[in-house]
This record gives C-alpha cells, sequence and structure tokens, in this order.
C-alpha cells in the first residue's frame, strides 16, 4: 500500500469484511438471525468509519449494496433514505451557504463583528469567536475556519513582526485566536438543525423511526441559548484561565482589520440579493409554525423553505439580459456532496437497526433494569459520546449511536428528545485532539498550536461541556420538549 497509508488504517481495511463474515456466519445468534445481519453489516461501517480507511462517505455507501444482497431488504427502501426530506434541508442550507461564500458576504459579516468587539487583545479573540460561531450556524464549520483562518494569521504576523517580538504572552494570544476560532466553529453548529451534520441526522433520524418533527425554532430554543453559554465559558477559560495574554491594547490589528474590510469595497446588488435571500429563509424557518396558520395552504416545513431559499439562489437574475445569476450549476462541484451521501447511509443504519427489532431489544433489556436512573444513564451516554467523537467523525458516530440511545430511551420510558438531544449535541463538544474535527485540524495545520496545547484546554472544557448538558437536561430540556 502507499506508504502514507497508515498502519491502522491498512488493519480497519481488513477488520471491516473480516467482523462481517465473523458476525454474519456465527453460529451464536445475537437476538434474531435478522439482527444478527444487521450488526454484521454494522460492524463492517463502524470499523471503516473509525479508522478513515477511505472517506466516511464512501463507507456510508455500503447499505446500498449490503443490505439488499444479505439482509433481506429491498433496494428501493434501503436508497430512500439517501433522498430522506432531511437530506434536502442541508442540501438547501449548504446551497444557501454556497451563495454567501461566492458573494464574500460571509467574510463581511465577519469583519464587521470583529470591528464592532473592539481592539484590545481580549476583544480581538472575542470578535473572531463570535464571528466564527454565528457563521457556523449556517455554513459548514469548515468553510466557518477556512475564512477565519488567514486574517488570523495577519494579525498573528503583526505581533511576530513588532519591536518586543514574539513573547510568551504574544504566544498566548496566537494560541487563544487559533482555538478559539475551532472551538466556536465546533460551538456554533449546535445552535441550529443545519449548523452541523449530527443535528440533521438526528432530526431525520426521529422522523423517519418515529414520526417526531423538531421544527427549526424549537431547535434553537435549546440549541442557541446552550452555543451561547458553551462559548462564552470557552472565550473565558481560554483568556482567563489556561492562555492569558495580557496585551491590552492592539492598535495595529484594527487598522488591519479596517483595511480587510475596505478591501472588500462597498456592498454590491449580489451581495445585498444573497443577503435578502438569506434572511428571509431563517425568518421563514423561525416563523414556519404562524405561516402555516395564515396561509394553511401553504403547507410549508423545513425542508421546503430551504430548497426554496436553494432555488433563489439559481433563480433569481442578476442579469436577466446576460443571463446572470447568483449560482450556476457549475458552482455545485464545490458543495459536500459526500456528506450528504453520509446522512444516507447513517438514515439507512438506523432503519436497519430499527426493522430487525435491535432497537426494541435494547429497549427490552434496559426496561428489566430496576431503579435505573434517566438522569445518570445519559450522563454516562454523553460522557462516552463527548471523549468517542475525539477519534471518530461525530456525524459517524451519531449515526450508529442514535438508535441504540431510542432504544434506551424506550426502555426507561422516557421521552425519547431527552436522551437523544443531549448525546446529538454532545459530538459537536471536540476540543481536545486535531483529529476531533475539521476545525482543529485547520488550526493545528497554522503551525501556532501543538498537540499538548489543545489536550490542556480541551479536556477542560470537554468536562464543562458535559456538566452545561447535563444541567440542560435537568433544567431546561423539559420546558422545550
Amino acid at each position: 500500500m502507499h506508504k502514507n497509508y497508515p498502519l491502522y488504517k491498512q488493519l480497519g481495511f481488513v477488520l471491516g469484511p473480516v467482523l462481517f463474515i465473523v458476525i454474519y456466519f456465527s453460529p451464536l445468534t445475537i437476538v434474531s438471525p435478522e439482527a444478527q445481519k444487521v450488526i454484521a453489516i454494522a460492524a463492517w461501517m463502524i470499523s471503516w468509519w473509525i479508522t478513515e480507511c477511505f472517506s466516511i462517505s464512501i463507507t456510508a455507501l455500503l447499505p446500498l449494496v449490503l443490505f439488499p444482497m444479505t439482509a433481506s431488504m429491498d433496494l428501493k427502501p434501503v436508497a430512500a433514505n439517501y433522498a430522506s426530506p432531511i437530506v434536502f434541508l442541508f442540501f438547501g442550507g449548504f446551497v444557501i451557504a454556497l451563495a454567501l461564500e461566492k458573494v464574500m458576504l460571509h467574510k463581511r459579516i465577519a469583519l464587521s463583528i470583529i470591528k464592532i468587539t473592539g481592539t484590545s487583545a481580549n476583544g480581538v479573540i472575542m470578535g473572531f469567536m463570535i464571528a466564527t460561531a454565528l457563521m457556523s450556524m449556517w455554513i459548514s464549520n469548515t468553510a466557518s475556519t477556512v475564512v477565519m483562518l488567514p486574517i488570523a494569521m495577519s494579525v498573528i504576523k503583526l505581533l511576530m513582526n513588532d519591536e518586543d517580538g514574539f513573547t510568551k504572552r504574544d504566544k498566548n494570544f496566537s494560541l487563544s485566536i487559533m482555538l478559539g476560532i475551532a472551538f466556536s466553529a465546533n460551538i456554533g453548529g449546535m445552535a441550529t438543525i443545519i449548523g452541523t451534520p449530527p443535528n440533521s441526522v438526528l432530526v431525520g433520524f426521529l422522523q423517519n423511526e418515529y414520526n417526531i418533527e423538531i421544527g427549526f425554532l424549537q431547535w434553537m430554543a435549546i440549541g442557541l441559548p446552550l452555543s451561547v453559554i458553551i462559548l462564552a465559558i470557552t472565550y473565558l477559560v481560554l483568556v482567563k484561565w489556561v492562555y492569558p495574554n495580557d496585551l491590552g491594547q492592539m492598535e495595529s490589528s484594527e487598522e488591519l482589520i479596517k483595511k480587510e474590510y475596505e478591501n472588500l469595497g462597498p456592498l454590491s446588488k449580489r451581495e445585498k440579493i444573497v443577503l435578502l435571500i438569506f434572511l428571509l429563509t431563517a425568518l421563514a424557518w423561525i416563523l414556519r409554525s404562524s405561516l402555516n396558520n395564515i396561509f394553511p395552504a401553504l403547507n410549508l416545513n423545513d425542508t421546503i423553505i430551504s430548497m426554496i431559499g436553494a432555488l433563489a439562489m439559481f433563480v433569481i437574475p442578476l442579469n436577466l439580459k446576460q443571463g446572470k445569476f447568483i449560482l450556476d450549476w457549475p458552482d455545485t462541484k464545490n458543495l459536500p456532496w459526500g456528506i450528504l451521501i453520509l446522512f444516507g447511509g447513517g438514515l439507512a443504519l438506523a432503519n436497519g437497526f430499527s426493522d430487525a427489532g435491535i432497537i426494541d431489544r435494547i429497549g427490552y433489556i434496559i426496561s428489566q433494569q430496576e431503579g435505573a436512573s434517566i438522569f445518570l444513564i445519559t450522563f454516562l451516554l454523553v460522557l462516552v459520546i463527548v471523549f468517542m467523537t475525539e477519534l471518530m467523525s461525530n456525524v459517524a458516530l451519531v449515526s450508529v449511536f442514535i438508535p441504540v440511545v431510542a432504544g434506551i430511551a424506550l426502555g426507561l420510558d422516557a421521552n425519547i428528545l431527552q436522551l437523544t438531544i443531549p448525546v446529538t449535541l454532545a459530538a459537536s463538544c471536540a476540543f481536545m485532539l486535531p483529529m476531533a474535527t475539521p476545525p482543529n485540524a485547520i488550526v493545528f495545520a497554522s503551525g501556532h498550536i501543538e498537540l499538548h496545547q489543545m489536550a490542556k484546554i480541551g479536556i477542560i472544557l470537554n468536562i464543562i461541556a458535559i456538566v452545561i448538558l447535563m444541567t440542560a437536561v435537568y433544567l431546561f430540556f423539559p420546558l422545550v420538549f
């Protein structure tokens, strides 16, 4: 194999099909023969997802082949998972985000926020964190990080070239701004359904399996406050506790950010149109219930609103005579199509768990445990997810875990949302390792962060995130769900 193909990936490549064969042909029946087939497929997928011997999106295609061939499932219902409404909800969100990026509106918004938060060192860090988190609510956390990184690098370069050189205080500032961008990108995605893929996987699973619909505003009622609280605490831990910089005012950074903003020029016609479509789409998501009450014939849902916003980006002309539109189909080459396939694979696997009776079986086993505390079990699940998401893709992790958590909720006769939502949100709390999320990896590659420095603050933030999530479960979830 290629010399850069690590040994653990080589082992994962072999382990997946081996586990499948061993479990599939094992004489020891687990739950039922049908369930055993699904577990064998799940073992193959999990092995490849954990080791990422291939793109996780390629692994997500396995159900299309393995379920019809080995698990007595027709191809049509399996394939339907890849065209679930939640897939198109995210597709619409991706298209809107693509338009924001194409016209550079996301950068204008980010720089505007940084200008508002002031020119002190900690104010600059706060500005970068707020801007990144706000962008990550609507566009991918990777794109948010990529936008902010070069601006942050420019600010850091000013410190490296100043009179006193690159001091320890300067290094702490650099660390804080880099880690702040990565962590904010992860945290911001918690706030909305389309903010990060795990949220959409959960919403799609609940809709497909239990006919439970979570509205955009309903999710934000819990996701946004949690996101704000975790973001504020992350900022304080960074600049006041772990990596204080004591740099005070930074006039040079004000000039740099002002120059970056001026380089964008005045707000263009296409920026205004994209901003209007984006705001109207977000407003429609938030006011969907009211709109349906006023105009019941519209029968709006989040996916329809998302697709209207996406189509508007393609069909509203900038100049009809010249045939100029905001987006053209070739622009979609930049869409993360693999994530959409990943949704489908996760939903197909979850559907397999349900059809084979595995979820019901888990629920039955849990229901036999006398005196089981819902709060304690939720805590243990959140704890496991927070630390497991450091090692594997959070969307793959949620795809595997959510059906199991649903079974546990049924067994405890608990509100299924009060277990599945905290577990899903926990998957976004990956602060310790570079490989945990793309934002972590991107800022780590900048050269301003060492592994032990990320791990040092990461373990603290992981623990804080668990405490905040469990507090929300106890105090706020019953009010919203």
